[in-house]
């Protein structure tokens, strides 16, 4: 799975928002494999903001044993 940052998430998401596109011709537009992900940010944006569409850090930091 391709990871994207948290700057050109946004990006695609205000210009959804912005309304000049539709989910399909904004994934066309920047190569998306498909609409989904562009769908999940706007969903994630709309309910969390900003923070919805940060990648998250999972299992960086480790216990010592």
């Amino acid at each position: 799975m391709a990871k994207y940052s948290e700057e050109f998430k946004l990006k695609l998401v205000t210009e959804y928002l912005d309304g000049h596109l539709g989910y399909k011709s904004l994934a066309k537009k920047y190569n998306l494999p498909s609409k989904t992900p562009l769908q999940d940010w706007v969903r994630a944006y709309k309910t969390q903001g900003i923070e919805g569409i940060k990648r998250r850090e999972i299992n960086k930091a480790y216990s010592v044993q």
